[in-house]
């Protein structure tokens, strides 16, 4: 079943490593290089962290911060500390930020990611220290846990070694690697250990145990093993001893700072896991909550799903059936005694969710769209949320998607204030100039944006889009009046006049503007 888990890891990293194909879109030109910005560098935003006033973003083009509520951003892409890296994961301890990279790389017809490493900084971002990604000699291949000496597989190559999540406890870094397993380093990274967790087969381990599996992730030539528990994904720490760790087989829990684990898994509680594949996990601080994404792995029993528990992970509540989850966030309000006085938030594959009874019911905005450009955020998939409380007692409620990034300033009600929306793309400096936006795309997954620019007031504006054989295929606007802007932007959901999503191929848009010369471009539509 290795071959099904390691499909659902390149979907992952197809999602994370968009950002060398053509990037959606943004209102204003990004300055690349540890530049400010009126936008962030990236629409495809992976991870949101906040400390303070300052908010960090994990995206497809490298890390950007903003202290001012948004209305800034400092985009470190191309800068000489991330180069063109992808921010893979981010994680905050005691004052330092660390950032993993990555990037994609081409292996057998595929996309695959490829970690490069850590960056940290312990002052807020003005300089940094790099790490390489751990790799492991061809010779480490075994490995001591306590009165056992355990066979291990060494991860001696990048592709599929990288770090999907970051975590920490006292004195500990704990990254969570797909193929390069579970790690920790007590040094600031200057040297990483391999962690040992259970096999697929025993649902707790301890150093007084007696043990003889090996430590791998997958079969092949250094032995059958193929322990989905040692893929590993996800990772969080409670307290200066306790941690979870969400694998492709389960949800693990340590109360000795990683010496002893038990498992949680679909199969061994009477109140399980939805699914065995836990893409995400957060926790709840203020109600002791575990919340974890739980995909289905293997079993046929398993649904996607989100799960959570109350008491340490002795029983599980299944929420929001069906859904892929990829982040939480949360919101307090009022008596914190009472857990109904929180919100919990969930980015998932088909919207953002929220809830205010704890799980029981979810409720996504109507729409969001930006309160002054009326431009939306134009997808249903969703990878990150987080909030921000502000002096005047409104909370900013931050979302990331995979075609932009959203804040809701939330003074009173549910789900009810004005949306800013922040996307990225290259300016248009002429004015018969357009161009269209992610190119190519896929229609499940996005809208294409039509960009270009407009002179004059009350111009009549026509959109069109054909086929190869320059077929009309849909008419996109039709005499529609539009005030001069040098930032007009038209979507295609990429649709026929019959509602029917089109195939795969060549389409021409063309725009005309009053008698004017029409302006037109091609889109490639990739399903």
């Amino acid at each position: 079943m290795f071959n099904k888990i390691l499909i659902i890891s390149i979907i992952i990293g197809i999602n994370l490593f968009a950002q060398f194909r053509p990037e959606s879109y943004k209102i204003n030109e990004v300055k690349l290089g540890k530049e400010n910005s009126t936008t962030p560098a990236s629409n495809s935003i992976t991870d949101i962290l906040i400390e303070g006033n300052t908010i960090w973003l994990g995206t497809s083009r490298g890390l950007s911060k903003s202290t001012d509520f948004g209305v800034s951003w400092e985009n470190y892409f191309k800068s000489s500390d991330f180069g063109e890296e992808a921010i893979i994961s981010l994680g905050y301890d005691n004052g330092v930020i660390w950032a993993a990279t990555g990037h994609s790389v081409e292996k057998s017809g595929q996309d695959l990611p490829e970690g490069s490493g850590y960056r940290y900084s312990s002052d807020n971002g003005e300089t940094w220290v790099t790490l390489p990604q751990p790799v492991d000699l061809p010779g480490d291949s075994l490995i001591s846990y306590g009165i056992n000496v355990l066979r291990a597989l060494p991860t001696t190559v990048r592709i599929q070694n990288i770090s999907y999540d970051i975590a920490f406890t006292k004195n500990t870094i704990w990254t969570a690697n797909f193929a390069g397993g579970l790690r920790k380093s007590t040094n600031m990274g200057q040297s990483w250990e391999r962690v040992v967790l259970p096999p697929d087969y025993l649902d707790s381990i301890s150093p007084e145990d007696t043990l003889s599996f090996s430590l791998q992730p997958v079969a092949g030539s250094f032995g059958n093993e193929n322990n989905l528990n040692h893929r590993v994904f996800s990772v969080i720490g409670v307290n200066d001893s306790t941690l979870y760790v969400g694998t492709a087989g389960g949800i693990n829990k340590s109360t000795d700072n990683g010496l002893s684990w038990v498992k949680f898994s679909k199969q061994n509680q009477e109140q399980p896991i939805s699914g065995n594949f836990v893409t995400a996990l957060s926790y709840d601080r203020v109600f002791n909550t575990i919340w974890a994404a739980t995909w289905k792995a293997e079993d046929m029993s398993e649904n996607w799903a989100v799960s959570y528990s109350t008491n340490g992970g002795a029983g599980w509540q299944i929420s929001l059936p069906g859904e892929r989850a990829h982040n939480f966030g949360y919101k307090y309000y009022g008596d914190l005694n009472n857990p109904n006085n929180s919100n919990v938030f969930s980015a998932t594959d088909n919207g953002i969710f929220r809830s205010s009874d704890y799980g029981r019911t979810w409720f996504a905005p109507n729409s969001i769209v930006d309160a002054d450009s009326k431009v939306p955020i134009a997808t249903n998939i969703f990878y990150s949320v987080n909030t921000m409380r502000r002096e005047n007692a409104s909370t900013d409620i931050w979302i990331g998607s995979s075609n932009g990034l959203a804040r809701l300033n939330e003074e009173t009600g549910f789900w009810s204030g004005s949306w800013k929306v922040f996307l990225a793309s290259p300016a248009i400096t002429k004015k018969q100039e357009s161009f269209a936006f992610p190119n190519p795309f896929s229609p499940e997954l996005q809208n294409v944006k039509i960009k270009f620019n407009l002179s004059m007031n009350d111009a009549k504006i026509t959109v069109r889009v054909f086929d190869f054989g320059m077929n009309l295929v849909r008419t996109i606007l039709q005499n529609v009046s539009r005030s001069a802007s040098d930032e007009q932007l038209v979507f295609w959901d990429g649709r026929n006049e019959n509602g029917s999503i089109v195939p795969n191929g060549v389409y021409f848009y063309r725009i005309d503007i009053n008698s004017e010369e029409p302006l037109y471009g091609k889109i490639l539509v990739l399903r």
